[in-house]
């Protein structure tokens, strides 16, 4: 049983689970409106928002812990110098989670996940 456990396991080993939520990162950086499973965009919404609260620092610390976290020069540019400074005025709450549909594959439910 969970008990208060966590996190979700979303099926997948520990490191295969940190890639998805990196590589889910990036798309939403870029992007800024993706779709994906309902209990995938819960898992990401604590971790983009927790990197979105590091870049709105804005230094050259903000730009090396965010970039640790994502791998990718691209979007961690975009996040340190675009995204985060909308939220300056913020505390937290920077993205938002939209059910849709039921997936006619394997009936998973999915939602739009985008920053506010």
């Amino acid at each position: 049983m969970r008990h208060k456990h966590g996190y979700r396991k979303l099926g997948r080993t520990s490191s295969h689970r940190g890639a998805l939520l990196k590589n889910l990162a990036i798309a939403i950086i870029m992007a800024e409106k993706i779709e994906t499973t309902l209990p995938k965009a819960k898992e990401l919404r604590g971790y983009i928002e927790k990197l979105i609260t590091k870049a709105k620092k804005g230094d050259f610390n903000a730009h090396r812990a965010v970039f640790a976290a994502l791998q990718d020069k691209e979007a961690t540019k975009k996040l340190v110098e675009e995204i985060a400074p909308r939220y300056a005025e913020r505390n937290g709450g920077y993205t938002r989670i939209i059910k849709t549909r039921v997936r006619r594959g394997d009936a998973a439910p999915m939602a739009f996940i985008s920053l506010v």
